[in-house]
């Protein structure tokens, strides 16, 4: 099919303009050039050409084939990388966003490639308010012993100033240690902890022989007044090669508050009226305002009131430890095995099965089907009660 253009359209060509009027007239440089239809014309009135004209016109019409096939060349390339460039440019590029392992938060790649490190940290009436709970991703809490609890806080960041007070070291603080590969921050520990220490190869950064990681603050009397940092942590831990964490975390999902909230108020009573554990739902942040013995708990570190967005409560049985070798009694935690679980989160309650099959083995929450309790992102609280009955909520 012969290529149609419109009346007077003109194509330029490198140094050449071509154009042909709606009566087939070709002009080329405002300069009329040949007309086929007049050609036509003198061949169908048999007016022969001389050998001249026919040397014009063959060149003239392969001029004109010419310009016309750099035109169709030009155009069709241009189409094509307009189309390429179009498509290019509505192309939508998703760029996945970096999670912390250990709270599900978006964190820089760097803050990711950054160990885990534990840190035990007192409860006791002397040891309040503490510093650092706020800024820690994950929080496990049980008795120490004589009724008072103790906290192990997981930290992955570089930027807690001010964590503690720091006590000693308990042996099921240790089994829910062990799946983060973290580093233990301590000072001390009773005699099966430390031995548990050694024996299960715990990254120890035991205060007892590392002291420049630690310092006494003049405020508290010991041994209440222990405290460190994760700066001063991560230092510690750089000097003994242990600059990463190899661990799964909880599988973790968005925020989605429910609108008809059944569980507002929490209530674990986990000891004496002094240890005992209120929650109460804010839904306009989707958090969990934290108090203890009756009024609220705040880190000294930032003035701001601990507020977990993921609150859980599990059933681990446990008993007061025979004397043992330096004539004291520890409080002794079956936290191998399974037993029921309240998730906390959106404002509801999520029953479940915990499940924790050996020391070094994370700890799984399960619905009744058996599928993963997924957490929301943020900082997850969880608590170990001896029985189901110490666990209220309305």
């Amino acid at each position: 099919m012969e290529p149609k253009f419109k009346s007077h359209r003109t194509l330029p060509v490198a140094d050449i303009d071509i154009t042909i009027d709606d009566k087939d007239k070709i002009t080329m440089n405002n300069k009329s050039t040949f007309n086929p239809k007049k050609l036509h014309h003198k061949i169908k009135n048999k007016h022969p050409l001389t050998k001249k004209e026919k040397w014009i016109v063959v060149i003239e019409i392969l001029i004109v084939l010419a310009a016309i096939a750099v035109v169709v060349f030009i155009f069709t390339r241009s189409t094509k990388l307009e189309k390429g460039t179009a498509q290019k440019t509505n192309k939508v590029v998703v760029v996945k966003p970096i999670v912390s392992r250990l709270t599900g938060l978006p964190v820089t790649a760097a803050q990711e490639a950054l160990p885990v490190t534990g840190v035990m940290i007192e409860n006791s009436d002397d040891a309040r308010p503490q510093s650092g709970l706020s800024q820690a991703g994950v929080v496990y809490e049980a008795l120490a012993e004589g009724g008072i609890t103790r906290f192990l806080a997981l930290f992955e960041d570089n930027t807690t100033s001010s964590i503690g007070p720091v006590r000693s070291a308990r042996p099921y603080f240790i089994d829910w240690l062990l799946p983060y590969d973290a580093g233990y921050a301590h000072v001390g520990g009773s005699p099966t902890a430390l031995s548990e220490i050694q024996s299960l190869n715990v990254k120890d950064l035991n205060q007892f022989y590392n002291s420049s990681a630690y310092q006494r603050i003049s405020s508290r009397a010991a041994p209440h007044n222990v405290y460190t940092s994760t700066p001063s942590l991560l230092s510690l831990e750089s000097s003994k090669g242990w600059t990463k964490s190899d661990f799964t975390g909880f599988p973790r999902k968005a925020d989605s508050p429910n609108k008809a909230p059944n569980a507002s108020k929490i209530t674990l009573n986990i000891a004496g009226s002094d240890m005992n554990v209120q929650y109460q739902y804010n839904p306009t942040k989707n958090h969990y305002l934290r108090s203890e013995g009756g009024s609220p708990m705040i880190d000294a570190g930032n003035n701001q009131q601990i507020s977990p967005k993921v609150v859980i409560a599990m059933v681990v049985p446990w008993t007061d430890g025979a004397l043992d070798s330096s004539n004291a009694y520890y409080t002794v935690y079956s936290d191998v095995g399974s037993g029921t679980a309240d998730i906390f989160q959106d404002g509801v309650v999520y029953p479940g099965t915990w499940t924790k099959t050996s020391q070094n083995s994370k700890i799984q929450f399960t619905n009744a089907a058996g599928v993963p309790i997924k957490l929301n992102a943020g900082q997850t609280w969880i608590t170990a009660l001896g029985e189901s009955s110490e666990i209220i909520y309305q």
